[in-house]
């Protein structure tokens, strides 16, 4: 009895890393086994990423709210403990946000938390 292989299904499986792997430089967009080790190593790093950029966003918001405070002779230490005591609940982005593009604004914050 001859040997039953689901050609449909392999097929369709290399399709679809063949399909991820549309964009690649050379062997690596049309070769089954390098385009698939090519997706499976995207795929790692873009999973990872997702999680990089959170971090490098909130330190990108650290530095600006650190070089706004630095204007009112305060360091981005003081300024979040001075902050956290006085109840002012606003979380980093939006304190970057404020110091970048509302200097009023922030400055309102400063002088609410130096009384």
């Amino acid at each position: 009895m001859p040997r039953s292989v689901n050609h449909v299904a392999s097929k369709a499986r290399r399709k679809k890393i063949l399909k991820l792997a549309k964009g690649f430089f050379g062997r690596r967009k049309n070769v089954w086994t390098v385009a698939k080790n090519a997706v499976e190593k995207a795929l790692l790093y873009a999973y990872r990423d997702r999680k990089v950029r959170k971090r490098k966003f909130r330190s990108l918001w650290i530095q600006r709210i650190n070089a706004g405070a630095r204007q009112y002779g305060m360091s981005y230490s003081q300024f979040m403990s001075l902050i956290h005591k006085n109840n002012i609940q606003i979380n980093r982005k939006v304190l970057a946000d404020l110091a970048m593009n509302q200097p009023e604004a922030f400055k309102s914050i400063i002088e609410k938390i130096q009384k």
